[in-house]
């Protein structure tokens, strides 16, 4: 079988490459999108950062207490990574999936087997370090209702802003297309 369609009603997922300027821009949008119902994934590429190490890419734990006090003081914002323990990421999810949380921080635990219908937000920072399979993944977290959803990708300096992985998840939303993209980008095996 080949299903190369979206389900009934589905609108495909706006994709958008944000450079790290606009990212107040985005959780802004976030903390509208949020205050009316809707949930967002805000997703880094590595569980936490040491303060002795030199990298450009923020991570879950570090921006969360970031983010709750700062960005969304006023909204139910929750963390999911995959060092915590099986109980607290499941009351984690249960409290996300119930609504009780509207912005959940995480890492790529979420990639497959979450259906959160009211998540129509997807902002991944550091989007240049996933590949595009990882990206399309992640991406279909958000749109699983009849709404609009949004994903942001915010590689990590102007630089990456030209990187032909991100392009290619603006220009489409079909993982057909982007599979041959990544075979003719990356090769085989």
């Amino acid at each position: 079988s080949i299903i190369d369609e979206l389900p009934p009603g589905r609108k495909e997922v706006k994709t958008s490459i944000i450079n790290t300027q606009k990212r107040k821009e985005v959780y802004k949008f976030i903390r509208t999108q949020a205050q009316s119902g809707a949930q967002a994934f805000i997703v880094y590429p590595r569980v936490e950062v040491d303060d002795d190490e030199s990298i450009e890419t923020n991570a879950a734990v570090n921006e969360f207490n970031r983010l709750a006090q700062e960005e969304f003081p006023d909204i139910p914002i929750g963390l999911l990574h995959g060092k915590m323990k099986s109980e607290e990421k499941e009351n984690v999810m249960t409290n996300f999936r119930k609504g009780f949380v509207k912005i959940l921080v995480t890492t790529t635990v979420i990639e497959v087997g979450v259906d959160i219908p009211d998540a129509t937000i997807m902002l991944i920072e550091g989007a240049n370090r996933f590949g595009l399979s990882q990206l399309h993944q992640l991406r279909g977290r958000v749109g699983r209702n009849d709404f609009q959803s949004y994903c942001y990708l915010i590689p990590e300096n102007e630089d990456a802003l030209e990187n032909e992985r991100l392009k290619a998840m603006v220009h489409t939303n079909d993982g057909f297309k982007l599979a041959e993209i990544d075979l003719s980008q990356r090769g085989p095996g």
